[in-house]
């Protein structure tokens, strides 16, 4: 959801720095932009819409165009040694430029941006209004500058304002602020992230790596209740009190050239070909072919009574399929969603395993589940893509999907590296007769996506279904997550109506929507049980007009009954799951990009969902 970046020690190109940082936080989703720079002044600049019209705000502004009706006080000199931007997500007040971040108090001197909500600041703003305050926007976060505007009048440093402002608050916030006469940045977080980059002459702040990550990849990971003054050249965490904290400065793995979009038109494309590079780092140094066993040292001695998987969307339903894994294993396993969880969590016992499955590690709910889990006593996971998220902080155990950046707002490469980790938890909790068949297909598995990605008619199935009413996604067993994946993914980028079922469930009302311009997409592999009743699904909505499409490897029969195959290798049961997901990603991406959507950021969609 929205963005921060902040740079401190970088004179010269300050606004370049911000403009670029928030570029590289367009993945999280957004309505509009801003950036603020301090410099015995304070040049404050924000739009509705992409952050191209900020930039061309910006560039009008630098050759002396009237920027009146920018918001924020447009000085047009947007040079300083200090600044920060923001990518708004909205939630309070539509997205137009005075509800775009940052905020400015009554003088003009303090700037504030803000991401999460200040639950309380219907109150705070009628207090500050009858002491004579005005605001310009309908958001909450504008209460922040004013906060700190009073203690600032009353003699209070900028650090002790900005510390009493943020007393005031309750909510969750990451939040920054600059004033026009102090070349410091201060920050301060609760329960949304904030991370600062350590440079060599500049010190930097994002809500997310990317960010800053091609000006340097030391970073420091601030934790709730924590406080950070950026400086040239310098930095400082302290706790609530003021007291300095010693924080360690992490490296990151990733390097700016994984965030590009390396030829690609999009960044999903790009992402769903990166899943065979994706799905060998999940496996690399975990499994053993010849042993066939599995070895995780962060599950060493792990034996859980039962597990209880939370996450939401696209995690939720790499979280049903890890669930179904460990009950064929005889091990109770369920998966809630995590928004439910947190506020009625279900009974557990003391030896049970609660596994957040989170692919940014920040996501609110799932961590709210977490907490609560954690509440109770019970051992926590985080099976998460990020190192040194918060949900890696506060777990016990982390299991790292190792899936590299995903820009994409639709998730597609750690969806195939969550099911690894899934299979992976599940073959390090239970002795399988076939354990070593399961080891040799999950180290076949790159293999076969690549040779999926390398034929597939995806893109011809996508011209011929284009104008499709609704689509449904059917499925038995291991592939009825699948089905709720690739309905998902339909609606998320191409607007369109899309529902994932159990296969057996059409006859019991989905049916009655089907007709001859509602394209069926049946995930069929294998000749079992599962394999048979599927195909009899087919027959039933082939009898009613529906055009199929059968996503199978072509052992059972259901390609005979169906309008369009899309094969995958043949494989074990456990494993097809990841490469009939695959064809149902290239699908969506054909029907959104021949549709022309916005494809890397749907509308009203963000990456990293850090309110409940």
């Amino acid at each position: 959801m929205c963005g921060i970046i902040g740079c401190a020690g970088r004179t010269d190109d300050t606004l370049d720095v911000l403009l670029s940082g928030l570029e590289g936080l367009e993945y999280r989703g957004y309505d509009s932009a801003g950036v603020a720079l301090a410099n015995g002044s304070l040049d404050v600049c924000k739009r509705e819409g992409e952050i191209e019209r900020l930039q061309r705000a910006v560039d009008d502004s630098l050759d002396g165009a009237d920027e009146s009706d920018a918001g924020g006080s447009d000085g047009g000199g947007h040079r300083g040694p200090v600044g920060i931007g923001h990518t708004r997500w909205s939630t309070h007040g539509p997205p137009t430029d005075a509800n775009a971040h940052p905020h400015t108090d009554c003088t003009g001197d303090v700037a504030v941006v803000h991401n999460g909500i200040v639950e309380n600041y219907e109150e705070l703003k009628t207090e500050l209004q009858a002491r004579g305050h005005e605001f310009e926007s309908d958001t909450d976060s504008e209460v922040v500058p004013h906060l700190v505007e009073e203690r600032l009048a009353d003699g209070a440093s900028f650090e002790d304002a900005f510390r009493a402002a943020v007393g005031r608050l309750e909510g969750s916030y990451a939040l920054a602020a600059v004033t026009a006469d102090t070349e410091a940045m201060l920050a301060a977080r609760s329960d949304s992230p904030l991370v600062v980059g350590v440079g060599d002459d500049a010190a930097y702040l994002a809500s997310d790596v990317p960010a800053f990550l091609e000006y340097t990849d030391r970073v420091v990971y601030l934790e709730d209740g924590e406080f950070a003054r950026l400086e040239s050249g310098s930095w400082t965490v302290t706790d609530a009190e003021g007291r300095p904290l010693d924080k360690s400065v992490s490296r990151v793995e990733w390097d700016a050239e994984e965030t590009a979009k390396s030829g690609y038109d999009h960044y999903m494309l790009k992402e769903i070909h990166e899943q065979p590079r994706a799905l060998r780092k999940a496996l690399r140094g975990r499994v053993d072919e010849l042993a066939g066993s599995v070895e995780v040292a962060s599950l060493a001695g792990l034996s859980p009574s039962s597990v209880q998987f939370v996450a939401c969307g696209t995690s939720y339903h790499a979280a049903l399929y890890g669930a179904q894994l460990l009950r064929e294993e005889g091990i109770p396993a369920q998966a809630f969603l995590a928004s439910e969880y947190a506020t009625a969590p279900a009974p557990v016992d003391d030896d049970a395993l609660v596994v957040g499955v989170t692919q940014s590690g920040e996501t609110a709910d799932t961590l709210s589940a977490l907490r609560e889990a954690h509440r109770r006593g019970v051992e926590t996971l985080a099976m998460t893509n990020v190192v040194g998220s918060t949900a890696t902080r506060e777990c016990d155990r982390t299991l790292l999907i190792r899936a590299g950046p995903e820009i994409g707002v639709a998730a597609t490469k750690t969806f195939s590296s969550q099911a690894v980790a899934c299979n992976l938890l599940a073959s390090t909790l239970t002795d399988r007769e076939d354990a070593r068949e399961v080891v040799g297909a999950l180290r076949d598995l790159p293999g076969q996506v690549q040779e999926l990605l390398d034929d597939s008619r995806a893109g011809q199935v996508a011209d011929r279904f284009l104008d499709g009413a609704g689509y449904f996604f059917v499925g038995r067993g291991h592939h009825h997550p699948v089905a709720l994946e690739g309905a998902l993914k339909l609606k998320e980028i191409t607007y369109k109506h899309a529902e994932g079922f159990p296969a057996g469930e059409l006859k019991h009302g989905p049916l009655a929507l089907v007709t001859d311009e509602t394209p069926v997409f049946a995930l069929v592999t294998g000749d079992r049980e599962q394999a048979t009743k599927t195909v009899g699904n087919v027959k039933e909505v082939e009898a009613r007009g529906a055009p199929v499409v059968a996503v199978t490897d072509g052992v059972s029969d259901a390609g005979r009954y169906a309008d369009e195959v899309l094969e995958i290798p043949e494989t074990h049961p456990r494993v097809a799951p990841v490469l009939a997901n695959v064809q149902l990603q290239l699908v969506a991406y054909h029907v959104a990009d021949k549709l022309g959507r916005s494809i890397d950021k749907p509308r009203n969609l963000a990456k990293s969902v850090t309110v409940e």
